[in-house]
């Protein structure tokens, strides 16, 4: 069910001109809150929004799926979304590289998706 809804939520990201989207793999770690994050950018908090309302429509049309929990969507510099497996974070470049996400999973398995364009 995961591998489905990551499709369609990178569907969803690539339809808005997302970049840089990467695939953290953590259930082979112990203690996490969720099995998958798909990490993503846009170039500006318009298309952060943008990206945010694609991923929203592409994963319940194609796997019926609604975020349990929206957050950021205020200034739209990071917006996290709860699909319980997956969690989704759509970030402007400059809060992507300060949080830096993937750093903090290096043991996981990182999976880059090659930008469309």
């Amino acid at each position: 069910m995961a591998n489905k809804l990551i499709e369609s939520i990178i569907e969803g990201i690539q339809e808005k001109k997302g970049h840089n989207i990467v695939v953290v793999d953590l259930t082979k770690i112990n203690d996490t809150i969720t099995n998958y994050l798909v990490i993503c950018e846009g170039n500006s908090p318009t298309q952060v929004s943008a990206i945010t309302d694609s991923v929203r429509e592409f994963a319940r049309k194609k796997t019926g799926n609604k975020p349990t929990a929206v957050d950021g969507t205020q200034n739209n510099l990071w917006v996290a979304m709860d699909y319980s497996d997956v969690a989704v974070h759509i970030f402007v470049p400059d809060a992507r590289e300060f949080y830096d996400l993937e750093s903090l999973w290096e043991d996981a398995e990182i999976e880059k998706i090659p930008d469309l364009d």
